[in-house]
This record gives structure tokens, sequence and C-alpha cells, in this order.
């Protein structure tokens, strides 16, 4: 068995082990992304000092200054590489921590819908039938023992409304016309009222010519 075949099989030999749990591999990969990102660290500032030991020699020492850029150009790549690692991480993580969610989820959900089968399976449709039933029907029996209470019992009932408004307005009637009879109009006068003066009624028809000529005139 070659030393790959084991590092992948682990203790125990050829026997198969249920795999990490998304919390286990959620924190391996927060773990690997940490380290390459101290990894990022440590390749930016040997860059920058590859970068500096190539301008201190430049044209002076040439070969050195080479040497420089050469391992700045490694570091770079590594960077890079890096770079691209730590992006499929993270997409790799996005998508086991959805993943997770969504298992929770439908776990809960599974678990609500097993509460509901086990609450549905002591309950009898029939029976829940035949209980709104009775239920509909004393409804029904209070509302009507509530009508009859709130009805007016004994006297008044028997009588026609109609009947005792006429009467009403008759007694009415009555009442206008003893009213009427105790009411005295004046005595029309035997004499006849005496006659207007002639002065008087002269002075009466001159200020009715005065009034027409001023309207004539205005």
């Amino acid at each position: 068995m070659s030393k790959f075949t084991k590092l992948f099989k682990g203790p125990g030999g050829g026997k198969s082990r249920a795999g990490p749990s998304p919390q286990e591999a959620l924190g391996r990969l927060r773990e690997t992304e940490e380290m390459l990102g101290k990894k990022q660290e440590y390749l930016e500032k040997k860059i920058e000092q590859e970068l500096a030991t190539a301008k201190k020699h430049g044209t002076k020492n040439k070969r050195a200054a080479l040497q420089a850029l050469k391992r700045k150009k490694r570091f770079e790549k590594q960077l890079v590489q890096i770079d691209g690692t730590l992006s499929t991480i993270e997409f790799q993580r996005e998508a086991l921590e959805n993943s997770h969610t969504n298992t929770e989820v439908l776990k809960n959900m599974g678990y609500a819908a097993k509460a509901m089968k086990s609450v549905h399976e002591n309950m009898d449709l029939d029976k829940i039938d035949t209980l709104m039933q009775d239920i509909t029907e004393q409804q029904e029996v209070a509302q009507e023992i509530s009508d009859a209470i709130s009805r007016p019992v004994g006297f008044g009932e028997e009588f026609d409304e109609d009947d005792l408004l006429a009467e009403l307005e008759e007694l009415e009637q009555e009442e206008l016309n003893r009213h009427m009879e105790n009411v005295r109009l004046p005595s029309v006068p035997s004499t006849s009222l005496p006659s207007r003066p002639a002065s008087s009624r002269k002075r009466a028809e001159d200020e009715d010519d005065l009034k027409h000529l001023a309207a004539w005139a205005s």
C-alpha cells in the first residue's frame, strides 16, 4: 500500500468513517484562510525587500540586482497563486455555509412536520365536524335566548301601535277644539267710524302730489 493511500485512508486501514460535520469543515477552511493570509503578508514583505535590494545594487552590481528581481518574480507568482487559492476557499466556504443553513432549515421544517403529524394523528375529522355542528347549534340557541330576554314582556305588546297613534291624534284634536272654544274674538262695532276731516284729506292729497312730482323729476 502506498503512502498516498495510507494518507487518505488514515487510521483503521480500509474501514470507512463518517465525514466531518459542516462546523468542522468550516473551521478547517477558516484556519486555512488565516494561514494563507499570513503567507501573503510574508510574501509581500519579501517582495518589498527584493525590490529594495535590486534598487540598491542597480548598475553597480548588475548580477546581484538581477538575482533580487528573479526572487521578486517568484514571490509575486506565489502571491498570485495564493490569491487564487483564497478565492477558491472563500467560494467553498460560502457554499458550505449555505448548504449548512439549508440543511438546518430542512431539518427544522421536517421536525415541525412531524410535530404536526403527531398532533393530527389524535384528531378525528368526523368528530371535528360533529363538534363544529354542535358549536353552531349552541350559538344559535344562545342567540335565541338573548333575543327572548331582550324582548319586552307583559303590558303593551298586545296593542296595535297604529290604533294607539290614531287614538292619540283624536285626543289632540279634542284638546285643540276645547282651546278654540275658550278663545273670544273682539265684537264688531255697531256705529260707523268717523270720516277724515276735509283739511286733513286736502293735506294728504297735496303730499301725494308732491311725492309724484319728486318721483317724476328724479
